[in-house]
């Protein structure tokens, strides 16, 4: 049975002989304050910064001793986690570091100023992150627009053709290069699976990437059949793997880099998609001994661009770009409009109808999305 003060004097008023003393009734008491009176936008601004002043001093880096650190050297970011990241120095000795609160977010390739700490067991601290030449981004849910990577020049679009081949994901990735002016290389994985007709069919498909001017490459890290060519592709570039969750991302590294094997795991098949399991959990880079670096990120299940307008998707089609501006109407939106030039190129058989129709739902998905959550650029 709940107590009340003001209907059990003898158990509360004996320590408390005013009911508005009791820790019950004051606790009630504020509550409804609180409720009447609204705070203003004054005082929760100063609510807020006193908030994170107490969690900045209770911050493990809030005030970082120089004295336990040694000289700045360059580095690179091998691997973040959480507030952390694992930095290479130019020896090849890689240091766990804490990172300096002033800094923005820290992703895989970043190159930064970093100083080790002297103590053996104790972390080192980056001090300095060099401007990007690049950064690949990701919408995300919670986070805005999310980095994934830093200073790559080629992503290896890696997509399995069983159960199904996705075009409408390399699409996706396509754009997401062109936007960031990035080499992409299309590398089929698990082709050993094929039948002959199932080998026609991913042949014709991937000679519509081909003829528009992309890279292809059919491999099986089992058989080992294209693995030579997709090796001397990776040479000298910095690479990031993308793809969706499974597709063999992590077993094509293993048979890269065989010394690496026991780093990285491979998952199980799937019994429900026939896709492997998600198995990397962080973006890690590794180097190819011969030259060139390599980054395994983690895999999605949809490459996201709800972050890009529609004319950025649409230059993402570089095989659009000559029939831009020749549409009958300024405001063409490219689908039943009359006289758009992009619809009769599809029509005489100049751009394939399955690219034209990807376009569209990566449209119709950016438009979804954005009627779900207002979403907001922006990085964090």
């Amino acid at each position: 049975m709940t107590l009340n003060c003001e209907t059990q004097p003898s158990v509360y008023h004996r320590h408390f002989p005013r009911c508005g003393r009791s820790p019950q009734c004051r606790s009630k008491e504020s509550e409804a304050q609180l409720s009447k009176k609204r705070l203003s936008h004054g005082q929760q601004r100063r609510m807020h910064a006193n908030h994170q002043r107490r969690l900045q001093q209770t911050e493990p880096n809030a005030e970082l001793d120089d004295t336990l650190f040694g000289d700045a050297q360059e580095g690179v970011v091998v691997s973040r986690f959480g507030k952390h990241a694992d930095v290479e120095a130019a020896d090849g000795t890689q240091q766990r570091c804490n990172i300096r609160r002033t800094l923005p977010s820290l992703v895989t390739g970043d190159r930064v100023v970093w100083r080790p700490a002297t103590q053996a067991g104790s972390k080192g601290v980056v001090e300095a992150v060099h401007p990007r030449s690049s950064v690949l981004t990701r919408p995300d849910y919670y986070d805005g627009v999310k980095p994934i990577a830093a200073n790559i020049d080629q992503i290896v679009i890696v997509s399995a053709i069983l159960p199904e081949l996705s075009l409408n994901i390399i699409d996706r990735y396509l754009v997401a290069c062109e936007t960031l002016s990035v080499e992409p290389l299309i590398v089929l994985n698990k082709v050993d699976l094929l039948d002959a007709a199932g080998r026609e069919f991913v042949e014709e498909a991937m000679t519509i990437y081909r003829d528009i001017g992309y890279r292809v490459v059919l491999v099986s890290s089992h058989s080992g059949e294209g693995m030579a060519q997709l090796q001397h592709l990776l040479t000298q570039r910095i690479s990031i793997f993308a793809g969706q969750s499974g597709v063999g991302k992590s077993s094509l590294l293993n048979a890269l880099l065989p010394a690496l094997e026991s780093q990285i795991e491979v998952g199980a098949v799937s019994g429900n998609s026939g896709l492997g399991q998600h198995t990397t959990t962080a973006a890690r880079l590794y180097h190819f001994p011969q030259g060139g670096d390599v980054i395994d990120s983690p895999g999605v299940r949809e490459f996201g661009l709800w972050h890009l307008d529609a004319e950025q998707i649409t230059l993402g089609f570089i095989e659009f770009r000559d029939y831009l501006g020749n549409c009958k109407f300024r405001d063409c939106k490219h689908g039943n409009d009359p006289g758009c030039a992009l619809r009769e190129a599809v029509e005489r058989g100049e751009i394939a109808e399955t690219r034209f129709d990807n376009y569209h739902r990566i449209l119709d998905s950016m438009a979804q999305v954005k009627l779900r959550k207002n979403f907001t650029g922006g990085e964090r």
